[in-house]
């Protein structure tokens, strides 16, 4: 097994299932389909990492953004209950179109609740730690922008989604394995034994992930470009410079060291490659992203025939 053999191995790993991600395809599509004919809706957005292609596996919550039109809503945007108002608002209209008991669209949603910014709306059942989720954002366009509500501080805050998806199918049209890369580096986060949001790695492959060579040396490259901006104290921003911080609780200091060993690993693991040792450089990946990473392929010993029987001379008759 050669390394990119392996990539490719670890890859079908942290991809999700087709029919997984056609599934949750659908039922993100399925409030689209509800809310799209409503005289006050502007437009419904995917988004999330579904919409970005970067999403792994398991596929567990979906993102759907639904725009209403300003001159419908007039008290919304401005501070105070108006951002609590939108959330009831949306929550209310899932129940109408979507509700497992009267649904007039479909009967999918079987509880419905406001978090901070959207309504996070579960088709599964809401005490299964694994439940399928759907969170509906409500929002407002203004200055080519998305004005989003934010309940915790009763305020409304610009965002751009949108602007992280293009971004994305940029970088992945320049390197058709940009996506999966990202979906490696979600799956090396998730390994770890504290919080890193998805959305950290993935700005950060944004920031440092190259187009232009293969997927083991990107990843090497990658791990020690981000190590050393972590390191040298740098946070990790929203890239449409909108919304600050992408974690704000993220333990730097930790996320720096757990960088740090990786970019190492990294470089023993290129540099046995240059030296041919396939099975040390499959190892030294191994240690980044762990037991799901192929093993490598021990070599059967080399059997040494014996030596022939010496011909002795012995006389005859």
């Amino acid at each position: 097994m050669s390394v990119n053999d392996a990539f490719k191995a670890f890859q079908d790993v942290v991809n999700a299932d087709i029919t997984a991600v056609r599934e949750a395809r659908a039922r993100r599509d399925l409030f689209k389909e509800a809310f799209d004919p409503l005289p006050d809706i502007e437009d419904v957005i995917p988004s999330g990492s579904l919409a970005r292609g970067t999403q792994k596996d398991p596929i567990r919550d979906v993102d759907v953004i639904l725009v209403f039109n300003d001159h419908d809503h007039p008290d919304w945007g401005k501070p105070g209950a108006s951002a609590k108002d939108a959330l009831d608002y949306t929550r209310e209209h899932v129940h109408e179109l979507l509700g497992a008991t009267n649904g007039t669209h479909a009967q999918e949603v079987r509880l419905a609740r406001w978090r901070n910014h959207a309504v996070k709306c579960f088709l599964d059942d809401p005490d299964d730690p694994d439940a399928f989720t759907v969170d509906a954002m409500p929002a407002l366009r203004r200055d080519g922008k998305l004005l989003i509500p934010q309940a915790a501080s009763e305020e409304w805050i610009y965002a751009n989604p949108e602007y992280l998806i293009t971004e994305v199918a940029n970088k992945h049209a320049a390197w058709n394995k940009f996506a999966g890369s990202v979906r490696m580096l979600k799956w090396w986060a998730a390994e770890q034994n504290f919080k890193i949001k998805s959305l950290v790695m993935e700005v950060l492959a944004l920031q440092f992930l190259p187009t232009d060579s293969s997927q083991p040396a990107a990843i090497a490259q990658f791990f020690v470009s981000a190590s050393y901006y972590v390191e040298g104290g740098s946070e990790v921003i929203d890239p449409a410079q909108l919304c600050g911080p992408i974690q704000s609780d993220l333990d730097y200091e930790k996320f720096a060291d757990r960088l740090a060993r990786a970019r190492d690993s990294a470089a023993k693991a290129i540099q046995a490659q240059v030296n041919n040792d396939t099975n040390a450089a499959i190892s030294h990946w191994g240690t980044i992203f762990g037991d799901d990473f192929p093993r490598p392929v021990q070599s059967a010993p080399v059997i040494v025939p014996p030596p022939p029987r010496p011909v002795k001379d012995t006389p005859q008759g």
